[in-house]
């Protein structure tokens, strides 16, 4: 399983950016990928997760109404909008690989995922 993640960046309060996941490596349509971020003294937080059997997407709190997941299967690539972003939003985030279909209540359990290298998201006027 390969994870590539970009788009990470420099950008004010209230602003916006999309983070992108290349991901390749499995041949099953029974999967799930998930963004997870980590800010420095904090511990890791489950963002979101499209299910890619269903298309079924799971949000943290934190960020419903702000971050919509979605998916380009041509491109093998999941993206992450995020906007109206706050400084609290800052971390590096990681995009994550999992086989199966996770349910509500454990989409975010971390240890199920296969992780890939983060990207650096700065909220900072």
């Amino acid at each position: 399983v390969q994870l590539q993640a970009s788009g990470g960046g420099l950008v004010q309060p209230g602003g916006s950016l999309r983070l992108s996941c290349a991901a390749s490596g499995f041949s099953s349509n029974n999967y799930a990928i998930a963004w997870f971020r980590q800010a420095p003294g904090k511990e890791r937080e489950g963002v979101s997760c499209i299910r890619n059997s269903d298309g079924k997407k799971y949000y943290a709190d934190s960020v419903k109404g702000r971050f919509t997941i979605s998916r380009d299967n041509a491109k093998s690539t999941v993206y992450l909008q995020m906007n109206s972003l706050k400084p609290e939003d800052t971390a590096v985030y990681y995009c994550a690989y999992r086989y199966g279909s996770p349910i509500s209540s454990a989409w975010d359990t971390y240890e199920d995922y296969y992780w890939g290298q983060g990207t650096l998201v700065t909220v900072s006027s």
